[in-house]
Formats: C-alpha cells, structure tokens, sequence
C-alpha cells in the first residue's frame, strides 16, 4: 500500500488534508510537532482526536523545542503579543521564521525512512496572513531540494491539495468530505475556548461565515 507522511497541527487545513490522503489511498504516517507554542498542549489533544477518528494507526509527535529557544515570533514568545486587530497585510509576528521548511525537512527524513511516496502539508496561500514558507513556488523548490537530498531509491512529492483555495472553500470542502472539524483548533492564544480575535480565528470564523456554515468550536468572542 502507498504511503504518506502527513504533517498535522491539529488544524482544519491539515485534517482535510489527512482525510484527502486516506481518499487518495494512502496509508497514512500522521506527523505532529510541539514547539513551545502558547497552545500546544490544546493543538496536541485535537491531533489525537483527529487521529482516533480517522483510524490513524501511526502517529509520531516530535519535540522540536528548538523553534522557541530561537524565537522571534509571538506563537513562541509570550513577550510578544499576538496582534488581535484585524488581518494585516503584512507578514504578523505569529510567523515562526522558516517553520514549514523546518517541518517538511523533517516529514522528508521520515518519509525517506518509511518509504513514503509522499508528504501532505495543509500550506494556504491564497486566502492566509501571508507566511512566505506557505507559497507554492516554495513548495516546490523545497521538493527539488529533497529529491536532491536523499538516496536514489527514494522519490517523494510533497501534496498541497489547499494551497490555492479559500478558507470558505475548506469549510465547505471538510464538510463534503466529512473532515472531523469540529475536533480542529485553529486559535493561536487560548487553550480553553477560542479567542475569536487572531489572525487564525479570523480566518477560520470569515470562512465559516463564506461558507454559510456554522463552527461548533467554543470561542470567547
């Protein structure tokens, strides 16, 4: 059976993502990482969650505590504050400076071992706050990179099946293919209920909102 490595937040993106690799017929390795971010151990329930519902039987949750002790992000840093004020054109502190290309970096050493075919990675480019590690001319060029990197025998495409949609249009897609999306986290500050005012809560509420869809998660505001 072909397999994937499929990195995994706990996210809406990521779980369709994941559900979109089990349709496609792989065998799914789910991969999750705890990087000191302010709501890792909420983002860590729902992978597991996810995980139970969708009959994922390898699951690999990785400690790369490194990202904080680096810093420079407000995800991190509890210095920092998370802006709450709208989604800015700009690229916001929540940018953890080069996060993607750390986590597929490592999903490509896991697929290497496990003799996957590919790596599934929930990136939104369109419809987003901008991460530059979120475009799909990044992607790509990261893919050359591995297939460059790693042996001979091994080849792997890295599968961004979200990149050019809305956030509506992945509400609407996680219904149609029953994503547990009421089991995803999205905010970025609280652990508890969701503070409904984050460049991620925003996003995620205007897409529920596009998509004439109702969010079950708990929020504050």
């Amino acid at each position: 059976m072909k397999k994937a490595v499929c990195i995994m937040s706990g996210g809406m993106d990521s779980t369709l993502c994941a559900v979109m690799a089990k349709r496609a017929g792989y065998d799914v390795v789910a991969l999750h990482f705890d990087y000191g971010q302010r709501t890792m151990k909420r983002e860590k329930r729902a992978f597991d969650e996810i995980c139970e519902r969708l009959g994922v039987v390898k699951k690999i949750n990785l400690d790369v505590s490194f990202i904080a002790q680096i810093g420079g992000n407000s995800l991190t840093d509890k210095s920092l504050q998370i802006r709450k004020d709208g989604v800015s054109k700009d690229v916001p502190n929540t940018y953890v400076p080069f996060r993607n290309g750390v986590f597929i970096s490592i999903a490509a050493a896991l697929a290497e071992k496990e003799g996957a075919q590919a790596i599934y990675i929930g990136v939104v480019e369109e419809d987003s706050s901008g991460y530059p590690d979120c475009k799909e001319s990044f992607i790509k060029s990261i893919n050359e990179a591995i297939n460059l990197g790693t042996s001979a025998e091994f080849s792997c495409q890295i599968i961004t099946p979200l990149v050019n949609l809305s956030k509506a249009d992945i509400v609407s897609k996680s219904l149609e293919l029953n994503s547990p999306i009421e089991l995803t986290w999205s905010c970025y500050e609280s652990e508890d209920e969701a503070c409904g005012l984050c460049d991620s809560c925003r996003l995620r509420l205007n897409g529920f909102k596009k998509a004439n869809a109702v969010d079950k998660i708990p929020y504050k505001k």
